[in-house]
């Protein structure tokens, strides 16, 4: 067994998301919602945010808004629902969230995502958080989705990427499946998925440009992105991104992953602009040169060659597809040959990241899975609602094998899974994995797998006098054992409209001692560090050296 689902035995238990009618008869009723693990009381110990949805009538202020909600990590699996004290609970129609410490004060600030208005919950150190997003100028109005932080212009402060999935106007909604069978229905032009109706979009519907929000000195934002080049004048239908530095000239470029539309890859020119390169990069479609209906994206490097790659998750009827970063901006579809072609097939993705759940110092990988279409589970299609999520172990040949779910385990249940985030929640050194589930509670899946690999965990403090984010967003780590290299990133956003925690953590396999680590900080300067021991959690601050 490699997870176990503890679910039942946390406070999560009681979270219930809920987005519109079960039978998802309009398109904003099926992509909710995100998910973040990350430390917002600095305690050590990584807490929970579950976005939550909305429904029509609560927009209308007809019944009370579904809430979305923070769990307070006690220790030893025990969680607190401190909402109400945090203020997070949100009541808007969520989408997803990133974290970013955008004031440098060394608290990690939430960025909520929205379908309406979009928040920016600012932590205020005392458990409690305040919404700046009207203040700061980052209340983006419309669809948002799956955001990112990431200093662009290395000014030392973040800055803000948001993605916008299409324009829906709730007095004048598209065709309802449900009216299909009522008098004078025939004929009409409904939405349909394999001749059976279904709710519409996001093709025949108009898309949404993307905003990037540049930090300016005051602590306020503004809107670059026109400026920038990174607005996406055709209106894609974004759905998720990352700043990531995807060409080792240490600045951040920018994934953009896109609904039924090619995908985006900015090359930050440093300059304060970008140059958007999807086609000649390789990026924009899969191999047999189509675009997909891409979800989710993984962000790692896991053939230990030093260069990150994307792995993206699409809908049902298509494979994921995975991006092999072949250097100098240009990657390769392997989906085929990596083996995780054929068996995604039937599956629909949603969040996914690369994750050494043995800890043997190769990046495997976890795929969170759920369709769009109820209807499907009324017919022979070779697919269901609900669905298995998927995890494959790297043989560190360039390929993946699907790890078998053991009865009873936590990969043996089928949800409908969103939103997805990697951390390790016990401080036991094995990974753990909280899958937002549509209309449901949670799965939170507890890493057992024995035996595992001996371990390392980084938090990183950037110097901010050095112009280096706080929170080290944008930060590239190498640690050597042996002849193996391998790479870690400070990323923000991510997965599916999620948040993985950001603590870098490497498998060590047998390896006992770090024969070198390489911390290569937002502001360009790079560090060796010597570590003192293994199978641990140490904090490293920027021209200090390990400081806990």
């Amino acid at each position: 067994m490699v997870f176990e689902d503890v679910t039942d035995k946390t406070a999560m238990a009681n979270f219930k998301h809920h987005a519109g009618t079960l039978a998802k008869e309009y398109i904003f009723e099926v992509p909710s919602g995100g998910v973040a693990i990350f430390d917002y009381d600095g305690d050590g110990l990584p807490d929970i945010y579950l976005v939550n949805g909305s429904t029509i009538p609560a927009l209308q202020g007809k019944e009370k808004p579904p809430r979305a909600a923070l769990y307070h990590n006690l220790g030893n699996w025990k969680f607190e629902d401190v909402t109400d004290k945090a203020g997070v609970a949100n009541e808007r129609w969520g989408m997803g969230v990133a974290v970013g410490d955008y004031d440098n004060d060394g608290r990690p600030d939430l960025f909520v995502s929205n379908f309406g208005v979009s928040r920016l919950y600012h932590n205020n150190g005392d458990g409690t958080f305040t919404d700046v997003a009207e203040k700061v100028g980052v209340a983006r109005k419309g669809w948002s989705t799956g955001a990112t932080w990431g200093d662009y212009d290395g000014d030392g402060r973040l800055d803000l990427f948001v993605p916008g999935y299409l324009e829906i106007d709730l007095n004048n909604l598209p065709p309802n499946p449900k009216d299909a069978n009522k008098p004078g229905g025939v004929g009409q032009n409904f939405c349909q998925f394999r001749g059976t109706p279904v709710m519409c979009g996001p093709r025949s519907l108009p898309g949404e440009g993307d905003t990037l929000y540049h930090q300016k000195a005051d602590g306020t934002f503004e809107d670059v992105s026109v400026k920038a080049g990174v607005d996406d004048p055709q209106k894609y239908y974004g759905f998720s991104s990352a700043f990531v530095n995807a060409n080792e000239d240490n600045r951040l470029d920018l994934i953009v992953v896109n609904d039924s539309t090619p995908k985006l890859f900015y090359i930050n020119k440093g300059d304060g602009t970008f140059e958007e390169v999807g086609y000649p990069s390789g990026v924009a479609l899969n191999e047999n040169g189509r675009e997909q209906a891409g979800m989710g994206v993984a962000i790692g490097d896991y053939d230990n060659s030093g260069r990150m790659s994307f792995h993206i998750t699409n809908f049902s009827d298509d494979s994921n597809v995975l991006y092999h970063n072949d250097g100098d901006s240009n990657f390769t579809d392997v989906t085929f040959l990596a083996g995780l072609g054929e068996i995604t097939l039937p599956f629909l993705g949603w969040g996914t990241s690369f994750i050494d759940y043995d800890n043997d110092g190769w990046l495997d990988l976890i795929v969170a899975n759920g369709h769009v279409y109820p209807v499907v589970d009324e017919h022979q299609w070779g697919t269901s609602y609900a669905q298995q999520a998927l995890l494959f172990r790297n043989t560190q040949n360039g390929k993946f094998q699907r790890v078998g779910a053991a009865a009873n385990s936590g990969l043996a249940s089928a949800w409908c899974g969103r939103g997805l985030a990697v951390g390790d929640l016990d401080g036991d050194g094995r990974l753990d994995e909280v899958i937002n589930n549509a209309d449901s509670k949670p799965t939170i899946l507890k890493n057992v797998v024995s035996p595992a690999g001996h371990w390392l965990a980084l938090k990183l403090i950037g110097d901010v006098s050095k112009k280096s984010p706080k929170d080290a967003i944008g930060a590239n780590v190498y640690l050597t054992t042996g002849k193996m290299r391998q790479r870690r990133d400070v990323i923000s956003g991510g997965s599916y409209s999620s948040q993985n925690d950001m603590t870098l953590h490497f498998g060590l396999g047998g390896f006992t001692t770090v024969d070198k680590l390489e911390i290569k900080w937002p502001d360009g300067t790079s560090e060796i560090v010597s570590v003192p021991g293994i199978d641990r959690k140490l904090t490293i601050a920027e021209g200090r050296g390990v400081v806990k």
